[in-house]
């Protein structure tokens, strides 16, 4: 009996000793948070002690230089995360490597799009993607005298909205988040126009456009008049809309899950509006965006085949589905949809955006250095908001600028 009981213990201490451990570094809180750490407990039990994943919030991280296995996080949040910007392992060669088995055709076109690169291989697990919406307060249409069954589809219906907003009393009628995505990027694919232009292996740069230049214009105009309030060119504006303190904000659409629980008032959620006169406007190309889950360089064979299998498992159908049920964010394959609708969405959304994520991929956008795009698109535009450039110097610069750091990016892995 004590040596069965010997051989037991020296079997769990090898064991333990000999389990693999890698990092999960992200900057999630709330629900996703809750949501993420949720399915890294249940993976981990299915390692049966030979492995485990261990969460590491960014905000707690001394020495970001040390990286983490796998990351979770955006485009434009390397430095934030590391401080610097290290090259990512391919998604699909890690795969590959370990032998777990990986079907990028399972992805939905426009997601995959967003975590691809020129030769259409996929680089990041698409985790975290949502798409931009209009998110308005019922309550506040309601006592500005408006219909909150009818939403502003246009750019030119949003100004008289915020106008009878602003005149019913509030301060703030429309706000943002991620400003570049929405009101760059995102009005470049609804109006035709592209985003970049690729030449072999360069990008180019195309937002200054008139499209874009009237937007912003428009948008200085609604600064200037108290129309629009702009708090940081993040999620900043989230809170904003949630306290109640702005009645309008165009942001992700997964935001809904926290509106949902913080907002005191009813909130309502409609598509991103366009300028229905522009010639061969699509109101519904816009484009998925969000965190994706990254792979680190530098680590070893066995850490990479457990990363691995951690992606093979957020894969698994019934895993899909209890995240972007509980989390809001986009289903990354048509077998989460079901479970996405039921996450809240208004029908119509739902409905829109499924159409939107099945259809091919309809031009370039930044493979690249996009999270640096992003950063010097928004250095650019605080410039409008102080009235020290019009729209079109500050987009023309920003493009100048942006076109520097594209030519000497080297199309590899990652962005």
């Amino acid at each position: 009996m004590l040596r069965a009981t010997l051989l037991s213990l020296l079997t769990f201490c090898s064991l333990a000793a000999t389990a693999e451990e890698i990092t999960l570094r992200h900057a999630l809180a709330g629900q996703p948070l809750d949501s993420l750490a949720t399915l890294v407990v249940r993976f981990n039990d299915e390692q049966k002690g030979k492995a485990k994943i261990v969460l590491e919030d960014l905000s707690g991280v001394d020495d970001k230089r040390q990286l983490p296995t796998l990351a979770l996080l955006e485009p434009e949040d390397g430095m934030a995360f590391f401080g610097t910007l290290p090259r990512p392992r391919p998604l699909v060669q890690v795969m590959k490597d370990s032998g777990e088995k990986f079907d990028p055709t399972r992805f939905y076109p426009q997601v995959a799009d967003a975590v691809d690169d020129l030769t259409g291989k996929i680089q990041a697990l698409p985790l975290g993607l949502t798409l931009p919406v209009l998110f308005y307060n019922r309550d506040a249409f309601r006592k500005a005298g408006l219909d909150p069954e009818r939403p502003p589809q246009t750019w030119w219906e949003v100004q008289k909205t915020a106008g009878d907003l602003f005149d019913a009393g509030y301060k703030c009628p429309l706000t943002s988040s991620r400003f570049s995505w929405v009101h760059i990027e995102n009005l470049s694919s609804q109006h035709g126009d592209p985003i970049v232009a690729n030449s072999g292996k360069t990008e180019k740069l195309m937002v200054n456009g008139m499209v874009n230049v009237k937007h912003i214009a428009l948008l200085s105009s609604w600064y200037k008049s108290s129309y629009f309030h702009y708090f940081g060119p993040g999620s900043e504006g989230d809170a904003k809309f949630a306290s109640g303190e702005c009645a309008m904000l165009t942001g992700e659409s997964a935001a809904l899950v926290r509106f949902a629980r913080e907002a005191k008032f009813a909130v309502g959620m409609a598509a991103l509006p366009h300028y229905d006169d522009v010639r061969g406007a699509k109101p519904v190309d816009v484009l998925p965006d969000g965190a994706a889950l990254w792979i680190m360089p530098g680590k070893k064979k066995e850490e990479y085949k457990l990363a691995a299998r951690f992606m093979a498992f957020l894969l698994r159908p019934d895993i899909q589905k209890e995240w972007v049920r509980a989390t809001g964010f986009l289903p990354m394959t048509p077998l989460a949809m079901e479970a996405w609708r039921a996450s809240g969405l208004p029908p119509e959304v739902a409905t829109a955006a499924e159409k939107r994520l099945s259809i091919a991929k309809l031009g370039y956008r930044p493979k690249f250095g996009s999270g640096r795009i992003r950063a010097i698109l928004n250095e650019e535009i605080a410039f409008v908001w102080q009235n020290t450039k019009p729209a079109k110097e500050a987009l023309d610069t920003a493009v100048s600028r942006a076109n520097s750091v594209l030519s000497t990016t080297v199309a590899a892995p990652g962005k």
